[in-house]
């Protein structure tokens, strides 16, 4: 109940008035809900700098923007949401991803898994793929150094997978193509060589391992191009595939070289180091690839077949899936001698510490 005061000019006086008051209503959420939320949604910390995080988990010339690492992985999940060193990297292959799937062919068509088609069809598995696995890597890295490395090998699988599946659907289909698998699973073994046995006390020998085959890889990609042209075969695709060659080349430079963070560390470990500009060109450049090679099918799937044999576009889907069997075998056998040499690192820094008690 409230009270009402009129004043006259003349006169001052006083009329009780019962005015109702309106309840107050609260739009608040239960604390039931409230404290179920807070479990499922965790607030996240800040990111930290370089010198909070394990030396495993840094970059050469990016002071700030790391993740804490040890937390649950909703966290990490959540963290897309976050600005942080590895959101970009993040998202241009997770977005590229998404793009890149397509349930329907070129110009409406759909995919059907006839030989001619096949080999089309498992480009964009593989391009979906490496760009999933890249995105999760990223995503996750941050958590341990063992789930680092894990998620590091899982990136690698993905890239040799989407070599292969570059060289298939680039329509080179003879004596190419297996040599082309091989090629593909030793650039993945040797990232994994690298990883294993230099780790990051060798930064230099590590980088130099993982360009060789990574060079190698990239050849995978420009090398059926070039046959092309040599051979004069030019179809409204080839401007696209040039413009992917340009696209992939920039982006192995900067891959390569630690450009333009080295000029000033710590001026674009949120947005503009070199790792994140390798990234964005990658994605484009799949993507335009992928465009490329749905002209190219247009304009050559008529031929296809007469032209390499239903059993020699077979062998090289077959290839494929040999391709991504060795890649597992290889990371499941990375993984425990990962496993391993952490346990006698392990035991080496225990029968350390008791020789100085001893001392």
């Amino acid at each position: 109940r409230g009270t009402s005061v009129f004043f006259n000019l003349g006169s001052v006086f006083i009329c009780l008035v019962e005015i109702p008051i309106m309840p107050l209503v609260s739009f608040a959420p239960p604390p039931l809900c409230l404290s179920f939320l807070s479990h499922l949604l965790p607030s996240l910390p800040p990111p930290v700098r370089d010198v909070d995080v394990p030396p495993l988990l840094r970059r050469r010339f990016i002071l700030s923007g790391y993740r804490p690492p040890g937390l649950p992985l909703r966290c990490y999940i959540l963290s897309l949401l976050q600005i942080h060193n590895q959101t970009l990297n993040v998202w241009s292959h997770l977005l590229a991803g998404i793009l890149g799937f397509r349930l329907q062919g070129p110009e409406g068509q759909g995919f059907s898994l006839d030989a001619a088609s096949l080999p089309l069809v498992l480009y964009v598995f593989s391009a979906v793929m490496y760009l999933s696995f890249s995105a999760a890597a990223h995503l996750f890295q941050s958590h341990s150094e063992q789930l680092h490395d894990w998620f590091i090998f899982l990136d690698s699988v993905g890239v040799a997978v989407f070599q292969y599946g570059c060289a298939l659907a680039l329509s080179v289909y003879s004596v190419f193509l297996p040599g082309s698998a091989l090629l593909a699973w030793l650039s993945f073994a040797a990232c994994c060589y690298a990883k294993l046995h230099f780790h990051r006390l060798d930064p230099l020998n590590r980088k130099f391992v993982q360009l060789v085959p990574t060079s190698a890889g990239l050849l995978l990609v420009i090398g059926p191009l070039t046959q092309r042209l040599t051979a004069q075969q030019w179809s409204p695709a080839v401007m696209l595939h040039l413009l992917q060659v340009a696209l992939f080349l920039l982006s192995f430079f900067f891959f390569s070289c630690p450009v333009p963070e080295c000029f000033a560390p710590g001026r674009y470990d949120i947005i503009g180091h070199a790792h994140q500009l390798s990234h964005i060109l990658s994605a484009l450049g799949t993507l335009v690839q992928q465009e490329a090679l749905f002209h190219d099918f247009l304009w050559r799937r008529p031929t296809l077949i007469r032209r390499f044999g239903e059993q020699r576009l077979l062998l090289g889907c077959c290839c494929f899936c040999c391709l991504m069997l060795c890649c597992w075998m290889t990371v499941d056998r990375g993984r425990r001698r990962g496993k391993e040499a952490q346990e006698e690192r392990e035991i080496g820094g225990e029968e350390r510490r008791s020789r100085r008690r001893e001392r």
